[in-house]
């Protein structure tokens, strides 16, 4: 173990990962003082080197067994062996990491992406995991909810003329097919919440180095699905008007911080969405920015729903292609120091 290296706090309980539970956070906060007495952990902000940890979407709705889109990967537990190495990786980095970046997928029920939203020529909504493609929408197989149109406050057939550019932009840009995701990461319920392994361990290390998480919020426009943290998967409605902004605050991540380090859930969309995103971002900027950033590819996991699809080889495909880029494909069981990039004094 380097110096900068520390063991896992007797707190942690492996067993709880897969699980919910309320974090005690006066207990925690009084244990991280301690740990950061113990183990000389300094205030963030005397950092040197500058670390931020990324998390995308840390969330029970993708990484708890039985909620809503629980991210299994081909062995049926992906999320749950990824926040284990995960919340370990904390622990034993403290010192190195800086800062930690949790973005939170969040949703309320009318979205073009939930069920409500759209209807077939019986009244009829389409079952989760449908995809909705342009030709789908040009012969009426699907259409936009008229009561969802109203309860949005759109003008008469807006919704409509939505959902034809919305189809079309997807194609264009070479994206999935609209899919239809099951109500998840609902605002205000469990689903929405962090991990509670991981919401401890963001929080012990936030106490422990004196160091704010940076929270980022997506997703929650009724009219575009929002894979990436950094922007939408269609960011103008039919007449060109912008439906949110590019996340510029993920941006400035990249050029303040010496390193970041990205995990989260899933490999295969906000994961490996997010980071094209910042790729096709920082090549217009300067392309060796890409080297600063670190993907742990032992913390996150493809999307698969067995007997219908799997995202595996699709994930693996991403990744590879970020390492051409010049991003450092690493794992969290590997010690930092060891890093491209990092050195036993980094």
């Amino acid at each position: 173990m380097t110096a900068m290296e520390h063991p896992i706090p007797p707190l942690f309980d492996p067993n709880t990962v897969g699980t919910v539970w309320r974090v005690p956070y006066q207990e925690i906060a009084a244990a991280a003082a301690d740990w950061a007495d113990t183990y000389g952990i300094t205030p963030a902000g005397r950092d040197s080197r500058r670390v931020c940890l990324l998390l995308i979407d840390v969330q029970n709705t993708f990484c708890i067994p039985g909620y809503e889109l629980f991210v299994g990967g081909r062995s049926g537990t992906g999320a749950v062996d990824d926040n284990l190495r995960l919340c370990q990786f904390i622990y034993r980095n403290l010192s190195r990491i800086t800062s930690i970046a949790p973005t939170l997928d969040t949703h309320q029920a009318m979205q073009i992406f939930h069920a409500i939203t759209l209807i077939d020529e019986n009244g009829r909504h389409p079952d989760p995991h449908t995809l909705i493609s342009t030709e789908d929408v040009a012969r009426g197989k699907w259409a936009f909810n008229p009561a969802v149109n109203d309860e949005l406050g759109l003008l008469p057939g807006a919704g409509q003329r939505h959902l034809e550019h919305y189809v079309a932009r997807l194609q264009e840009r070479g994206k999935y097919d609209l899919t239809i995701w099951p109500y998840h990461a609902m605002l205000g319920g469990i689903g929405h919440a962090l991990v509670a392994a991981v919401e401890q361990a963001v929080f012990f290390h936030g106490m422990a180095r004196v160091s704010q998480p940076r929270f980022h919020i997506k997703g929650n426009h009724p009219l575009t699905e929002h894979y990436s943290v950094l922007g939408p998967e269609v960011a103008v409605d039919p007449v060109g008007a912008p439906l949110t902004q590019k996340n510029e605050a993920i941006l400035r991540t990249i050029t303040d911080f010496d390193a970041v380090v990205i995990a989260g859930q899933a490999k295969s969309h906000c994961v490996a969405w997010t980071v094209s995103d910042l790729l096709r971002d920082l090549r217009e900027r300067d392309r060796a920015l890409a080297g600063k950033l670190y993907l742990l590819e032992d913390c996150t996991s493809p999307v698969v729903v067995p007997g219908v699809i799997d995202f595996t080889d699709l994930a693996d495909q991403a990744f590879a292609e970020f390492a051409d880029a010049g991003m450092h494909i690493v794992r969290s069981t590997d010690p930092m120091h060891t890093w491209p990039g990092f050195g036993e004094n980094g």
